[in-house]
């Protein structure tokens, strides 16, 4: 019966230990939403005459000219607004997706996503739009590759292979109840 009583424990731990990650991550999306509010993203064309600023979700803020960038003609302007307009939202998209992973967690892996989508959108690699990232959110260092902070090395015990224990019951009774 200890056997029993200590899995029943130990699951309500992990159940404890989920709500308590749900409240934090709760808690700062106050804090994610101010961040999100905030986020600027700009990018210059190469020779420095056209200029975009982004903010959430791309939207287009700011477009600046310089005299020698208008006196190019119509088409290589907007050959390079469009290369730069393009350049600016990425780099949103890219911040963003960095502030809502540093938010939420890493569980669905959306910077990667947003890397790897860039990647064949812009004709680039991963390992190129990474470099563009702020340094909090470049992988760790290979120094610790193992390293685990705030997550278990090993997955949970299974639970007893004789069927649902009595705390198993005693578990399921009480969430049936509740509805």
């Amino acid at each position: 019966m200890s056997g029993e009583f200590e899995h029943l424990v130990a699951e309500f731990e992990r159940f404890q230990a989920g709500i308590r990650s749900a409240d934090d991550r709760f808690a700062g999306l106050g804090a994610m939403q101010q961040q999100l509010t905030e986020l600027r993203a700009s990018a210059a064309s190469p020779d420095g005459g056209v200029t975009v600023v982004t903010g959430p979700g791309g939207a287009v803020l700011d477009v600046e000219f310089t005299e020698a960038a208008l006196a190019k003609g119509p088409r290589a302007l907007s050959a390079t607004l469009l290369t730069t307009l393009r350049e600016a939202v990425g780099e949103a998209a890219r911040r963003q997706a960095v502030i809502v992973e540093e938010n939420m967690g890493d569980d669905l892996g959306l910077v990667d996503q947003v890397l790897e989508t860039q990647a064949v959108a812009f004709g680039t690699t991963v390992e190129e739009l990474r470099s563009k990232l702020p340094e909090a959110a470049q992988p760790p260092s290979e120094d610790f590759p193992e390293q685990r902070v705030l997550r278990p090395a090993d997955p949970p015990p299974a639970p007893p292979a004789s069927g649902p224990s009595a705390g198993d019951r005693f578990l399921r009774t009480l969430f049936d109840e509740e509805d």
